[in-house]
């Protein structure tokens, strides 16, 4: 009985005498299924792709591919650092492995320069033509700023005056436009603008091994001035003022010379012996002439022999120029 009953178990489930007309065809459809799925594959196959491995991969295989995606995301991470941040990343990364201080990778800045550590060195107080022969960039950048500082009158330090040692330089723009070393006092620590008065000094210095001197015009109240002459007086300028009288007298219109010359040429030319009274009041008449042309002005006759000889009237810029003497001096 059981071995029958294990039979008809098998023959219900397919696996024994029974048989089905459609089977075959189930079996056709499936195979077609199959090639069609792997012609589909192998199409979307790329070229450099490796072919699938159906058994688990050797541990070296295995390995080596790990380390390669590993690579690869450390190098899209360093490329989306900067070059800061990589720095940083690479040292502490050295630190980690072979051990060490922060310190040591520091980098010592003792013969960092800026630009005013170069102007300091390669400043002049007079540029000449022997100063421009060899120019390199430091000099360049040096004569820069020499161009841009203002001549005229300087800037004294007064603080050594009883060694009679004084320090000089030119003024820049901001002092310029404040008025320090012209409307007020030129000392470095005086603000004084009372009683100001000119100097004109020989200053010698050493620059660059060499020694020089320099003509210079400084502005200073009567306590600087003391200390500028503490030891042998300089030279004072002081503003030349012209009289208006003067001026006037040296500008006379020369139409009055003219007239007296030609009335002497007249008196010369008469050679006749004539009576002291006629004389006498040829000579009055004459003067009395003379005396009316110069009061009245010049004469009908006179307006024949040629233009008149116009005074010269000063024109704006010398009145401004004479202003502003006074003030510059």
């Amino acid at each position: 009985m059981v071995p029958q009953q294990l039979r008809l178990g098998a023959a219900a489930r397919g696996h024994g005498g029974y048989d089905s007309d459609f089977s075959d065809e189930e079996n056709g459809e499936k195979s077609v299924q199959k090639t069609k799925s792997t012609k589909e594959e192998s199409l979307l196959v790329k070229p450099f792709q490796k072919a699938k491995q159906g058994s688990v991969a050797h541990r070296q295989f295995a390995a080596e591919e790990w380390d390669r995606e590993e690579a690869r995301k450390r190098r899209f991470h360093l490329i989306s650092m900067d070059a800061y941040e990589r720095h940083k990343k690479f040292v502490n990364d050295y630190i980690l492995y072979y051990g060490g201080k922060r310190e040591d990778f520091r980098r010592s800045g003792a013969n960092d320069k800026t630009d005013l550590d170069i102007i300091r060195e390669n400043h002049r107080f007079l540029w000449n033509e022997d100063d421009e022969a060899d120019m390199n960039w430091e000099k360049r950048l040096a004569k820069k700023y020499y161009d841009k500082l203002f001549k005229e009158y300087c800037i004294a330090d007064l603080s050594r005056y009883k060694e009679n040692k004084f320090g000089f330089r030119w003024r820049h723009e901001k002092e310029v436009i404040s008025g320090k070393g012209q409307f007020s006092c030129g000392n470095k620590h005086c603000d004084e603008e009372e009683g100001l008065k000119s100097w004109e000094v020989n200053f010698g210095y050493v620059e660059h091994g060499e020694k020089r001197n320099a003509l210079v015009k400084l502005r200073l109240c009567p306590e600087c001035s003391y200390k500028l002459n503490f030891h042998h007086r300089r030279k004072e300028i002081k503003a030349n003022k012209k009289r208006g009288t003067a001026v006037l007298s040296s500008k006379e219109p020369k139409v009055k010379k003219t007239k007296l010359s030609r009335s002497t040429k007249k008196k010369s030319k008469k050679k006749t012996h004539k009576d002291e009274v006629s004389s006498e009041d040829s000579d009055n008449s004459d003067k009395d002439s003379d005396n009316s042309d110069v009061q009245d002005g010049p004469s009908d006759a006179d307006f024949w022999k040629g233009p008149l000889q116009e005074t010269d009237e000063k024109s704006r810029e010398e009145e401004f120029d004479e202003y502003f003497q006074d003030l510059f001096l």
